[in-house]
This record gives C-alpha cells, structure tokens and sequence, in this order.
C-alpha cells in the first residue's frame, strides 16, 4: 500500500560539500604553516609581498600565517639587510594529520599510508601551543 521513499534532502549535500571545504581549508592552511616554516628556517621568505607569491596567497593572508607562527612562540624576526624572516633561536614546528573517514558503517583510519608518507613526513617539527592543535582538531572532527 504505502511505498516508503526516500528522499534525497539537499541541506544534507549541502552539509556534506560544508564539511569538504571546511577540511580542505584547514589543510590547506596547515601547508601555508608548513611551507612558510620551511622556507624561515631556509632563510629564503623574502619581503613579506615575495612570501605572498611564493605561497600563492594575498599578502593580508600572509600576515595571518607569520600571525600564527608568532601564537605559537615561534622566535620570528625580519632582517631588513637581508629582506627575509629567520628564527632568533632554533624552532620547529610538527603537524601531524590523522583523518578518520566513515564510510558504509566502516571506520576506517588513515595515517600516512606510503602514497602520503613523504608528504607527512614533510610536516614534522614541534609545535608549542596545544590550543592551536586542540583548535585544528576540532575542526577536522566537525568533518568526520
């Protein structure tokens, strides 16, 4: 008699494509952290402008990543001489990614599997503020 439907409610894409992009940002601005670390420890930033370029970002969301870095104690200076960023003293910083996807009743975890493990490995340092990490995993938790 009565047909059960289904149907395929669009607030819940919606939530789904919310959650996508909510990772891939924050993935995205744990590279800019990685990369602008990278290249402070190489000495190679350049003018704050150079840095936007090199991170393919506008130079506003440049400060907000050397923002960052500095919540994180990170010892940041610029040497006009040499137009670039360095530490005053030894830092590093670690990012490890954990990504928990549930798909089909299945848990599945997926930690730097041989495809990814250069890139992972790429991340490592040490970061000294848990609040910032809390915060990032709070965020990657509202996706899985």
């Amino acid at each position: 008699m009565g047909e059960a439907t289904t149907r395929n409610y669009p607030e819940s894409k919606n939530l789904d494509l919310i959650k996508k992009s909510i990772l891939v940002n924050n993935l995205k601005q744990l590279e800019r952290l990685r990369k602008t670390h990278k290249l402070i420890k190489l000495e190679n930033t350049g003018t704050p402008g150079e840095l936007a370029q090199k991170l393919h970002i506008s130079a506003r969301q440049t400060y907000l990543v050397l923002e960052q870095l500095r919540e994180m104690d990170a010892p940041l200076h610029f040497n006009r001489k040499t137009r670039t960023y360095y530490y005053k003293h030894a830092y590093e910083l670690t990012i490890n990614i954990s990504i928990q996807v549930l798909a089909r009743d299945k848990l599945m975890n997926i930690y730097a599997g041989s495809s990814v493990s250069n890139y992972i490995e790429s991340l490592q340092g040490s970061c000294s503020k848990p609040n910032y990490l809390s915060y990032i995993k709070s965020k990657l938790d509202l996706v899985g």
